[in-house]
């Protein structure tokens, strides 16, 4: 806002434009996210299927770190991690947006990349996190155990329960699992049952 003022005839006028101050143009285009941002978006709605994005909990704010290499369990713990995350949230709140992810950053760079610049420490922090997604690796895999394949071998089965499954393994259902009275009015081992016809 620009302010001018101008003397006329036993007045004064003001002219008051409303111009925009020049801003420096953000190194981040809107129309399209950055690595860093997108990487935020990913973890910020992992496991939560009603989450926007825009804010992250300190679980997925802890895992992110951890998948990301940025806790290495030496410089940076995940006690560290809890107590950034606590310091940078606004009180009350239980998420952070992605400016209190940056700041959270700041603060953690310096501990985890002790020998560089802040700036320095920073940009590689961020090396470590652009274009990172979570991993779910292990949640929908079937255990390789080797007890677990003779444990299911159903042609390793005793007693009553070999009774439940056929030759090929497939199981027989309700005559597997009960016994079906014989109405035939034949004892149950009879070998000769329906030949006495044939006999007479």
């Amino acid at each position: 806002m620009s302010l001018v003022l101008k003397e006329t005839s036993c007045r004064w006028d003001i002219d008051v434009s409303l111009a925009a101050p020049s801003l420096p143009t953000p190194s981040l285009h809107s129309s399209k996210m950055s690595g860093l941002e997108e990487s935020f978006h990913k973890f910020a709605i992992y496991g939560d299927t009603a989450a926007s994005g825009n804010n992250m909990t300190g679980k997925n704010f802890s895992k992110m770190c951890k998948e990301c290499g940025v806790m290495d369990g030496k410089a940076v713990t995940s006690t560290d991690i809890d107590i950034v995350f606590n310091k940078v949230k606004t009180k009350g709140a239980r998420t952070i947006n992605f400016v209190e992810f940056q700041q959270a950053m700041k603060e953690i760079c310096v501990k985890r990349f002790k020998g560089k610049s802040p700036e320095e420490a920073l940009q590689a922090v961020y090396g470590l996190i652009e274009g990172k997604e979570p991993s779910s690796v292990g949640t929908t895999k079937v255990a390789k155990v080797a007890g677990l394949e003779r444990l299911t071998d159903t042609s390793k089965y005793t007693g009553s329960h070999k009774e439940r499954f056929d030759e090929s393994g497939k199981g027989k259902g309700l005559a597997g699992r009960e016994d079906l009275t014989d109405n035939s009015g034949y004892v149950g081992a009879y070998k000769g049952a329906g030949t006495y016809d044939k006999t007479h």
